[in-house]
């Protein structure tokens, strides 16, 4: 099980759900929108001031990111 790839999906669908661009979370979070998308590959882990905030941003929590479907 590949931890990151599983917060990145988990992220994706998150974001899909609300609405919200990759490039909107990206600019809020100062990235470029190539960057943001490696989170939701799981080619990038998110420290914990990202996680924190897309959790909040998202209306989600930490353990629905780490959540296996």
């Amino acid at each position: 099980m590949n931890i990151a790839k599983t917060v990145g999906e988990n992220l994706k669908n998150a974001r899909k759900a609300k609405g919200i661009t990759q490039a909107e979370l990206a600019k809020e979070l100062n990235k470029y929108q190539s960057d943001y998308s490696d989170y939701e590959t799981g080619k990038i882990q998110l420290d914990y001031e990202k996680l924190a905030y897309l959790c909040h941003r998202l209306d989600i929590t930490p353990n629905d990111l780490f959540e296996i479907y």
